[in-house]
């Protein structure tokens, strides 16, 4: 346990400033645990971190090289003095380090034992990578919407990370549920009971009724399109930050209800998540997994802004 090699963001600007470096391997605190990470989930916010944007950018400017990375799946290697939730060997996976701290792109990282939740024996360490972020923005975002049974809920980029499981979890709510997606992506959603809409298509937003529900990942004009499909006094849920502000505006222009979110770290509803995926109750599906020395190829991937389910890293053993 001599290297602990890790993927930093040297300098911000395009994917190749994600440079290979080994850092000590950390000690875990009192209430901590060292896990060996098997695999980090990567997410936009990595990528808009990375390029200079956004919070997590603003408050690690000055302590550049920054580690990226807040989903991680792993085995504890070791214990802090007052930890006694976990033993040495458990499989463990959570949203580590959020919002400013990072570090999920590393062969070792410390984590709050509190924030991590048990991996089942059957979900593969790449799966549980994929969940944590992706999976809590979901679940939370259907909760700010308050969706409830027989409800129409419209899900823009619905094939993608986010988007897949919140159409998982809205059908299991009972809902009916509509998503945006390019054509390619169609049959994919339909295998989630989902009704796919193309979103190329002129009057995408007003062409399938009214909704009471729109859960928004994209941002943008997209957003602003979307508003035109919602019923008298209906939701929309906004989670990209960059453009929240337009969005609400424009919402309560039009006496619509609109809720900005942030994904707040749980570990019941990461448990859940995970208990799920072993139960056959819940499917991640995983576009592709790098090495880590590739992360830069895994954001410029996501950055195309056409993926399709969720990019996990893999971490070199030892």
């Amino acid at each position: 346990m001599s290297n602990n090699l890790s993927l930093a963001i040297t300098e911000f600007g395009a994917p190749e400033v994600l440079t290979p470096v080994n850092r000590p391997i950390p000690s875990p605190s009192e209430e901590q645990v060292l896990i060996q990470v098997k695999a980090a989930g990567v997410n936009p916010i990595d990528a808009k971190t990375r390029a200079g944007l956004g919070w997590a950018a603003e408050h690690n400017q000055d302590k550049l090289p920054w580690v990226p990375g807040y989903d991680v799946a792993g085995v504890v290697v070791a214990n802090g003095t007052n930890e006694s939730k976990f033993d040495v060997g458990d499989r463990v996976a959570g949203m580590v380090g959020f919002p400013t701290e990072g570090g999920g792109y590393s062969q070792y990282v410390v984590a709050d034992a509190g924030l991590l939740s048990t991996v089942p024996p059957s979900v593969p360490m790449v799966d549980a990578a994929a969940v944590p972020l992706a999976g809590l923005t979901a679940w939370q975002a259907l909760e700010h919407g308050k969706l409830v049974r027989d409800e129409k809920v419209l899900i823009l980029a619905g094939a993608g990370g986010v988007g897949h499981l919140a159409v998982q979890l809205a059908v299991r709510l009972g809902a009916q549920v509509y998503a945006t997606a390019s054509e390619n992506n169609h049959a994919f959603l339909r295998q989630l009971d989902a009704t796919p809409i193309d979103y190329h298509q002129a009057h995408w937003a007003t062409a399938n009724g009214e909704f009471d529900l729109v859960i928004d990942l994209v941002g943008g004009d997209a957003a602003i399109d979307a508003l035109a499909s919602l019923k008298t006094g209906g939701r929309i849920v906004t989670v990209p930050t960059n453009t929240r502000d337009t969005i609400t505006s424009a919402a309560a222009e039009r006496g619509l209800k609109a809720t900005g979110m942030l994904v707040d770290p749980n570990t019941w509803q990461t448990q859940r998540l995970l208990d799920m995926l072993d139960q056959g109750d819940l499917k991640i599906d995983i576009a592709a997994v790098y090495p880590l020395e590739q992360g830069a190829q895994a954001h410029k991937a996501l950055e195309t802004g056409h993926t399709r389910g969720k990019r996990v890293l893999e971490m070199p053993s030892g």
